[in-house]
């Protein structure tokens, strides 16, 4: 008895070897192919420098608004608080021989800010600490008094 179901053992399609590794699509089915462009390098670091120089100038003017930190308070004590004072006794880090305009608040027990002055102090030639006592005229007893900042004297 012969077998009359043929089996029939897949074949798969060889393609002829390739020199290049890019596919090959039918012509006309995908539309034309670009040629590939040309690497620019220069245009990567021009945009690589641009984007640093605007973050340095970014960062030094942030710096010189917010963090210059020769201009240092520090309250060493408050006293004499009565109904319309406080004596707040601070000492202040400036540049030798700078000057400084620093901000002395007095506050209640709840917060409220109750009295507020800019006082400007200055520096012997070649010293840098400038220890100040200042008598702060208060609308209500004041509970606290800060030097939340200084700036240089303009």
């Amino acid at each position: 008895m012969t077998d009359t179901s043929a089996t029939t053992t897949p074949t798969t399609p060889v393609f002829p070897p390739s020199s290049t590794t890019a596919p090959v699509f039918p012509a006309g089915r995908y539309g034309r192919r670009r040629a590939p462009r040309r690497r620019r390098p220069w245009v990567t670091a021009l945009l690589a420098t641009v984007a640093v120089l605007a973050a340095t100038a970014v960062a030094a003017r942030l710096y010189t608004l917010y963090g210059d930190p020769a201009y240092d308070p520090e309250v060493i004590t408050y006293t004499d608080v009565t109904e319309e004072q406080i004596l707040i006794d601070f000492a202040v880090t400036v540049p030798p021989g700078g000057s400084a305009v620093c901000l002395v608040r007095a506050r209640s027990r709840d917060g409220a800010e109750v009295g507020r002055a800019e006082v400007t102090v200055a520096a012997q030639p070649g010293e840098r600490l400038v220890r100040t006592t200042y008598r702060l005229e208060t609308d209500s007893r004041a509970f606290l008094g800060e030097v939340p900042r200084c700036r240089p004297a303009d």
